[in-house]
């Protein structure tokens, strides 16, 4: 059957599809997407009736970060969300679970396929009956045993024209670099040695979006999994996708293009899946991908999690506080995704621009004393700086710049709850859920840094902690489950609803969030530091909290007739008016 499309997609494609191919080129390709679309608008489902609110929690887990003997990991890990989270986390992003050759899942085998370690379509499926899903699209690179590699190798298609091998003369001195790895690396092909792109490692090899056929395998490969379930689809190291001698190869116009028209597909074909990039980039560059309201719903909240980590580790919301008022909006139509931690390290590029060296210098050292690993990446000169903190967020909150101390899960839910208040989606990594420390030895026996954070839990000795009431993991999975569950029922904390920041000192984060109807107000106040603080009702505050108050996290009741209100150390309030 085929089903016309409307006269503005079909305007939007073509004049998409020209910015990145030649005139000659443009007709194929887009009568071939249009019609993937339209063979899948016949069989697609209706879509949620929203976008997203403020019931939307996102947990972020590997397919494996649960096992219990032989049993497939993807099946234990449904049955200990839908037993522990079923209607307290709306949303799972399982990391890529397609068989894989490194990178714990990012080089991609076969995109089609569940790797048969974890389980099967069957498992994922019954994950999606509890839960909306969230899909990886793994856009910039492909394992080096992917069948399309392989047939470049071969000098066979599909592949032979997949993939990039800059002339000698190229002028790659430009190219922004994540790692400190080579950016060519040599392979034996049918056509003798050739040197192909490989931005992350020599095992993820970058595909070309120069070339058609490439797009039209990936929007492919996007629809496929719409059909599989999925509601969220984040774009990997989508900054990185288009390639041009003599330029940085980062955020091209023409990887905003492709963006675009992804973006403009899910428009015209499943209008409330919500498009997601991850481009571990500074902050201007990272809301760059909002376009005009009109490329991605989402982007992550980069900057959140070290400039959150600076502000406990130091004492102060200095920073926090004035990137949070100037850079922390997003457009209408988008939203952020707000997050701590993640399978991957901390981000040191959110933090240019925003944070001194000095104290950027300050943390990264901090950290190290609390377990952590720095990794780097190579500048264009030659010289290498740090790229990330490799740490879980629970160790990274072990102490301050004075050492460690024993406000370690006091600061930890200041923290979380921070990210639960701001404006956008959180997300939180399962790793925080669970209070889980630094891996060592999974660093040692894998020899990289990131498994510091991507520890997997035996479900029978986790399941023995989470009984005993005095195990951080107990502590930790019961008071973030119950805080969740307060959070996704205001209305003041719906993703688009207003936020406004406050000055409220050195020592105190605040802001306030306006349900979008004006019924509810919340006050998010939170003391940074391990000393009772004061917050004065009048400066930033003044005439507006007169009266009582009750405290959502406690349901206490806060008198504000005498001019301040007392915090403890670390402590969190979220008021309404009573």
């Amino acid at each position: 059957m085929t089903i016309s499309h409307s006269a503005r997609f079909t305007e939007l494609l073509h004049g998409r599809l020209s910015r990145l191919y030649p005139e000659a080129e443009v007709p194929d390709i887009q009568r071939f997407i249009e019609d993937l679309l339209s063979v899948f608008r016949a069989s697609m489902v209706p879509a949620k009736t929203s976008r997203w609110d403020e019931r939307d929690i996102l947990l972020i887990t590997y397919g494996d970060s649960l096992c219990r003997g032989d049993e497939q990991p993807l099946a234990v890990l449904c049955r200990f969300l839908e037993q522990r989270l079923a209607g307290i986390i709306s949303t799972v992003h399982i990391l890529p679970f397609f068989p894989y050759s490194s990178d714990d899942g990012f080089s991609v085998i076969d995109y089609r396929l569940v790797n048969p370690e974890l389980g099967d379509w069957a498992a994922v499926e019954r994950l999606g009956k509890f839960f909306d899903l969230m899909f990886d699209l793994v856009i910039n690179h492909v394992s080096s045993r992917h069948q399309w590699f392989q047939n470049f190798l071969n000098g066979v298609e599909p592949g032979a024209g997949y993939f990039i091998t800059p002339p000698d003369e190229a002028d790659l001195a430009h190219v922004v670099r994540p790692r400190d790895s080579a950016l060519l690396t040599p392979f034996t092909t049918a056509n003798g040695e050739q040197h192909v792109w490989t931005t992350f490692s020599a095992d993820q090899i970058d595909v070309d979006f120069r070339n058609p056929a490439v797009l039209a395998e990936y929007i492919s490969l996007l629809l496929f999994y719409l059909e599989r379930g999925a509601r969220f689809v984040r774009l990997d190291a989508i900054a990185f996708l288009w390639k041009e001698w003599g330029t940085g190869c980062l955020n091209l116009p023409e990887t905003h293009e492709v963006v675009h028209l992804l973006r403009d597909i899910l428009d015209e074909v499943s209008p409330k899946t919500v498009l997601l990039t991850e481009t571990n980039v500074p902050h201007q560059q990272n809301i760059s991908y909002f376009g005009d309201s009109d490329e991605a719903h989402m982007v992550y909240q980069f900057s959140l999690a070290p400039l959150l980590l600076h502000s406990l580790y130091r004492g102060t919301s200095h920073y926090l506080t004035e990137w949070a008022r100037t850079s922390a909006l997003a457009p209408p139509g988008c939203t952020y995704l707000n997050f701590t931690a993640s399978h991957d390290g901390i981000g040191m590029r959110p933090l240019e621009g925003l944070l001194p060296q000095g104290e950027i210098e300050l943390l990264l050292k901090g950290m190290e004393k609390f377990g952590g690993r720095i990794s780097y990446r190579s500048q264009a000169d030659g010289g290498k700086s740090a790229y990330e903190i490799n740490i879980t967020y629970f160790d990274a909150l072990k102490g301050t710049w004075l050492g460690t101390d024993s406000w370690q899960l006091a600061r930890f839910f200041l923290a979380q709850t921070v990210m639960l208040g701001l404006r956008g989606i959180p997300a939180v990594y399962i790793h925080s859920l669970l209070a889980t420390e630094n891996d060592q030895d999974a660093v040692e026996r894998g020899g990289r840094a990131r498994l510091i954070n991507r520890h997997k839990w035996d479900l029978d000795v986790l399941e023995e902690l989470l009984f005993q009431p005095q195990s951080n993991q107990a502590i930790v999975f019961n008071e973030l489950r119950r805080r969740i569950k307060i959070r996704s029922e205001q209305p003041a904390f719906h993703p688009d609803a207003r936020q406004r920041v406050l000055f409220l000192g050195e020592h105190l984060f605040g802001f306030w969030r306006h349900s979008r109807d004006g019924e509810q107000t919340i006050l998010a106040i939170h003391n940074l530091t391990d000393q009772p603080r004061h917050l004065y009702l009048d400066g930033a505050l003044d005439g507006t909290l007169e009266g009582f108050w009750s405290d959502l996290l406690t349901g206490g009741r806060v008198n504000t007739s005498g001019g301040r209100i007392k915090l403890p150390p670390y402590h969190v309030y979220w008021l309404v008016r009573e």
